[in-house]
């Protein structure tokens, strides 16, 4: 038998999937920090309730992810503080994200993150880490149809430009 023919929770990590595990920790930290400071500036209830669901998700991810870096004896990355509420109201006009800035933000977000997760996934020996990934990616998924849906409904969907056929004209 070899190293890597029991239980994958046995089975060492490489420096990749360290390296994966810790860089998504230290990016959901910061996310769960910038998402907060987004749900203060937001002032659409159904944006506000997607922002709180990624935060939700966020830090149960936080939660499996400091569970493998604790348990293999590596150190965590530093969080910041979590971010106290805010009123929209209160917050200057100026200096407010407006709600299709927040909804591009968490969009361009989920898509970036499904790349870092495919990434993860690809180089991972472990399979207890390459499905944790997997669950990552298919939620970064859901988010991000969730987020393409609210963008259309709410008129926030900036298209590039369209292509279309007008075969015979000239």
């Amino acid at each position: 038998m070899g190293m890597f023919s029991g239980n994958p929770k046995d089975e060492p990590l490489h420096y990749g999937e360290v390296f994966s595990i810790w860089t998504n920790l230290a990016t959901n930290y910061g996310m769960i920090a910038g998402y907060q400071t987004f749900y203060n500036h937001a002032g659409d209830k159904d944006l506000k309730n997607i922002i709180a669901e990624i935060i939700q998700g966020a830090k149960e991810e936080v939660r499996h992810l400091q569970e493998i870096l604790k348990t293999n004896g590596i150190a965590l990355p530093p969080a910041p503080p979590e971010r106290p509420n805010a009123r929209p109201e209160d917050i200057p006009p100026g200096a407010k994200f407006n709600d299709p800035e927040i909804s591009a933000a968490l969009s361009l977000d989920a898509a970036s993150g499904l790349v870092a997760c495919s990434q993860a996934m690809g180089m991972c020996i472990r399979e207890d880490i390459a499905l944790m990934f997997g669950q990552f990616h298919t939620a970064r998924a859901l988010l991000g149809a969730k987020l393409l849906r609210l963008n259309k409904n709410k008129g926030w969907l900036v298209p590039p430009p369209l292509h279309v056929n007008h075969a015979g004209k000239q």
